[in-house]
């Protein structure tokens, strides 16, 4: 089994329970022919780099994954058919050092997944504002000015 990586774009007309119905469904896709999934890296709506079917955004959703090299052409035809995918691109990693920088992306994306969540503050409650104090720094620049 060798190991690959694969970033799918959905497109960004879904809702939050649709992309995460496709997403299943992508990785549903890669476990049915054979694939043991390492961990996957949710990088979240994005802008294109070009409008793709008159899209400017799309969802970017990471899967790294181990499977028979057999299997890929498989996996790459029924992500062909899916018309929920703007685009894909699979990865393999073949030779000593890829396949170690693949190990680290792994654990990169398993830190991510287990971080928790930051939760922006609401547009209605202010932060609290931090009051500036004068330093004795202000003063002495004036001196300076003034000489």
């Amino acid at each position: 089994m060798r190991n690959y990586e694969n970033l799918v774009i959905v497109k960004p007309t879904f809702t939050a329970e649709e992309i995460a119905t496709v997403v299943k469904n992508v990785e549903e896709i890669i476990t049915s022919n054979g694939g043991e999934i390492a961990a996957a890296d949710v990088m979240g709506m994005r802008k294109l780099a070009y409008p793709i079917d008159k899209n400017e955004r799309g969802y970017y959703h990471v899967i790294y994954y181990s499977v028979a090299p057999s299997a890929i052409a498989e996996i790459e035809r029924r992500f062909r058919i899916n018309e929920d995918l703007l685009r894909f691109v699979t990865i393999k990693y073949d030779t000593n050092r890829e396949i170690t920088a693949w190990n680290a992306l792994v654990e990169k994306a398993k830190k991510a997944a287990a971080a928790p969540v930051k939760e922006e503050v609401p547009a209605t409650e202010e932060a609290p504002v931090k009051e500036e104090t004068p330093t004795e720094e202000a003063p002495k620049a004036e001196e300076a000015a003034a000489e």
